[in-house]
């Protein structure tokens, strides 16, 4: 057994600075810190127990969200607001996990959870550069059928494991940190993950010992008209081959705006920006729709194993997007 601290923190501040210390770790539900403690991947010096902070969710004054970091994935997903104002959400989150684990996950730990690569967490003789670096990346040519189809690199091509997240890339979504010496700063939710590049064991954009308090839903009306899709192996407790969040504005026939993200295909959740520019101010119809997945998709590159994802996540969103303006095939 490795020895490691724990502490429980009073408030904010207290996490930070026991986050701060080198080798510190926060734990939130525990549900993926844990599991990869027990699995020996990671090795914390310390643990900072900040579950018993940031568990309100609070509506803001102009109308959206704000959803502390420690609140449960369960609480979130049936919050009255959520489910009404933002229902892509709540529906993405109830895609996710087991009822028991979303009953343990909190918003923070979900957001910074690891991918479920199989080599990722084969220590005994599997080459992974996210979990050491230089070793080398044998999903590359080895069983790569859950694995990234976008934003990969010759490092890693591993794929982010979480439904909650595609929802909120696509929400528009802004985190709330805190970091020594009081500061504070707000990031938009889609710049918080990086792509591999070279560093696939560099996750985020978190600086030492900063901590989510809070994840901000801004108002955002056409939410109330999304949904989440999740294409899967099997019916429950399966993580997306590929998944859809959309939220669409209609004037009419015609697509006013729209919000698209997707799961199951890169290292982060990716948000379909260039579909989303395809779609906007165009008639709602099964040719737009098809020319958007098409012009996101353009650029995925296939492994040996997983190309069947491109021609799904074309549909899923062809599908999705169907679903939401009533555009039936």
């Amino acid at each position: 057994m490795i020895p490691f601290t724990y502490a429980r923190a009073a408030n904010t501040a207290d996490a930070v600075v026991h986050g701060s210390a080198a080798g510190a770790k926060y734990l939130g539900g525990g549900t993926n810190l844990v599991d990869l403690m027990r699995e020996g991947i990671e090795h914390p010096a310390g643990l900072v127990d900040v579950s018993g902070l940031s568990r309100d969710i609070t509506e803001t004054d102009n109308g959206g969200v704000l959803i502390g970091a420690g609140v449960k994935n369960t609480a979130l997903a049936e919050n009255r607001l959520v489910r009404t104002r933002f229902p892509v959400l709540s529906r993405a989150i109830v895609a996710g996990a087991s009822g028991q684990i979303r009953n343990m996950a909190t918003v923070g730990g979900n957001i910074l959870q690891r991918t479920r690569c199989t080599y990722f967490y084969d220590d005994t003789g599997s080459r992974c550069n996210k979990r050491e670096p230089g070793q080398g990346c044998d999903a590359i040519d080895g069983f790569n059928r859950i694995h990234a189809i976008l934003g990969a690199s010759p490092s890693c091509v591993a794929t982010h494991p979480s439904d909650m997240c595609v929802a909120l890339a696509a929400l528009d979504a802004v985190v709330h940190l805190e970091g020594a010496g009081g500061k504070t700063r707000r990031l938009p939710f889609t710049d918080l993950h990086l792509l591999p590049e070279g560093r696939p064991d560099v996750e985020t954009v978190l600086e030492p010992g900063e901590l989510i308090t809070a994840v901000e839903l801004p108002a955002q009306p056409m939410a109330a008209r999304s949904t989440y899709r999740k294409v899967r192996d099997r019916s429950s407790y399966a993580f997306a081959l590929v998944s859809v969040a959309a939220s669409l504005e209609m004037d009419g026939a015609t697509i006013g705006d729209v919000r698209l993200a997707l799961g199951g295909v890169a290292h982060k959740p990716w948000r379909a920006w260039k579909a989303e520019e395809v779609l906007r101010s165009k008639a709602a119809t099964q040719a737009t729709f098809q020319a958007a997945a098409e012009a996101e998709l353009a650029d995925a590159v296939p492994l040996k194993d997983n190309g069947f994802k491109i021609e799904l996540a074309k549909r899923t969103i062809i599908a999705v997007l169907g679903e939401l303006s009533g555009v039936s095939a």
